[in-house]
């Protein structure tokens, strides 16, 4: 048996050898498809959990696996020399660090790993470049740790910092066969909508004509267009612009979306699914009214100027608790009732917790 040519990677290639065992097996990947290719061994019950992914030359990784992949698309297949185990949790990492159970207590309890990007949101806790480390031995396809301090501003940018690792924030996240590339330091990317996102692949049709209001990198785009769905998409952020459109071939959609670097009520566009998925989108106008005392519903009313009777909207919002589902379902009966329209409230879900006290809701209605 030979030593691979991945460098000090500590593996040799798989064969005949009567020593090779299934506990010791490793698939080589780029790094650039790591997170990919672990989600897709999960998917066919070979990845092993218990075991660390180790680097493998300069620009792979071995991925630990219990057998030979059948399905997942890999450079080879090699067998780990003294494969290290994984630490069970981020607490005994850091407690291995030295930390004392005040400081665990302050560490954060949970994070998103998007691509080879581990996003956390860290609170006070301290010591945030040990808290990283550990995150990269962890997750051994992450290469960056960034420390997630919201967003801001009408185009929604995010403010991060590195705390640890390569500092690349640019990277390929794929959820549910998706594959979503982005700059973390230049758009947003909600891991709290993944479900969302899954199941409006889900809800569309072959063919339907979909108007995605708030597209942003292609969150709720391309898993409809990758369903069939015809989806018109407008985003007014540059960046997140320019990864939609490449998103779009990424994903080889491109001939079913039809993308705008606009303003969504600048539009014009008639379909029978409207998409309204950012949750600031049900607010009454600013500016006073447009008829009367009746308060206008900017967002709200072009995704009616867009939709067909009969079709339906889905308007996400930013919701208090205390006035679940009562505040949603009044602006859409408001908006619709200002068209002489009427509205059928089909579903109303809890996506995430958007704040203390305030719910990220979506409200799924057809109007007729």
């Amino acid at each position: 048996m030979t030593r691979g040519d991945g460098g000090d990677s500590g593996a040799e290639r798989s064969g005949d050898s009567e020593r090779e065992t299934a506990s010791d097996l490793a698939a080589v990947v780029e790094k650039a498809r790591a997170e990919t290719a672990i989600a897709e061994l999960r998917e066919e019950g070979v990845y092993d959990d218990a075991r660390k992914v180790r680097e493998y030359g300069t620009a792979a990784v071995a991925l630990p696996v219990t057998d030979p992949p059948a399905e997942t698309d890999v450079r080879e297949v090699v067998r780990q020399v003294d494969p290290d185990l994984r630490s069970p949790d981020l607490e005994t990492l850091l407690r291995e660090r030295g930390w004392t159970d005040e400081e665990t207590d302050r560490a954060p309890g949970s994070w998103a790993v998007l691509g080879t990007v581990i996003l956390v949101t860290f609170g006070d806790c301290p010591r945030e470049g040990e808290v990283g480390e550990a995150l990269l031995e962890l997750h051994g396809g992450a290469d960056t740790v960034l420390a997630n301090e919201g967003v801001s501003g009408e185009q929604r940018e995010p403010s991060v910092r590195v705390v640890a690792g390569e500092g690349d924030t640019e990277t390929i996240h794929t959820e549910h066969g998706v594959r979503y590339a982005l700059d973390l330091a230049e758009v947003t990317f909600s891991p709290g909508n993944k479900a969302e996102r899954a199941r409006m692949g889900e809800v569309v049709d072959p063919g339907e004509r979909v108007f995605d209001m708030f597209a942003g990198v292609g969150y709720f785009t391309l898993p409809m267009a990758k369903a069939g769905a015809r989806v018109t998409a407008t985003e007014i952020n540059p960046t997140a612009f320019r990864y939609l459109t490449e998103n779009a071939v990424l994903n080889d959609v491109q001939d079913d979306v039809r993308p705008f670097r606009s303003d969504c009520r600048d539009v014009e566009v008639t379909a029978e699914r409207v998409v309204m998925g950012y949750y600031d989108a049900s607010e009454p106008s600013s500016d006073g009214s447009r008829t009367g005392s009746d308060p206008s519903y900017e967002y709200l009313d072009a995704a009616l100027d867009a939709l067909e009777p009969g079709g339906v909207v889905h308007m996400h919002e930013a919701c208090p608790e205390g006035l679940l589902w009562e505040r949603p379902v009044e602006r859409l009966e408001a908006a619709t009732e200002e068209r002489g329209r009427g509205v059928d409230v089909l579903d109303r879900r809890r996506v995430k917790s958007h704040s203390e006290g305030v719910a990220h809701v979506v409200v799924d209605a057809q109007v007729s």
